[in-house]
């Protein structure tokens, strides 16, 4: 991935160019991971916790999705429950 914006709202692949949220990342790309948590952008703050790769930041996205959620999910398995994980990407779409 080019950016860390690009990385954070993409919502997609097409073949080997990543599909970014244009909208999203124009409205909410100079937040930190905590702001995105904090607005409900969980998705978001989780890829931008993985682009930095700093576990504290990921902790810190568990404990505001548990608390906003009532759930207890771990800082390990939020991959799993946003399917999001680094590819090697060299276009990017932005719609």
């Amino acid at each position: 991935m080019k950016s860390r914006e690009d990385f954070i709202f993409t919502i997609g692949y097409d073949g080997p160019a990543a599909v970014i949220d244009g909208q999203a990342k124009k409205l909410y790309s100079k937040l930190t991971t905590k702001e995105l948590a904090e607005k409900g952008l969980y998705r978001a703050a989780y890829s931008s916790a993985l682009w930095s790769k700093d576990q504290k930041e990921l902790e810190t996205v568990a404990d505001i999705y548990n608390k906003a959620t009532g759930s207890a999910v771990s800082a390990a398995s939020l991959q799993r429950l946003f399917g999001v994980f680094p590819v090697k990407v060299n276009r990017s779409i932005v719609l």
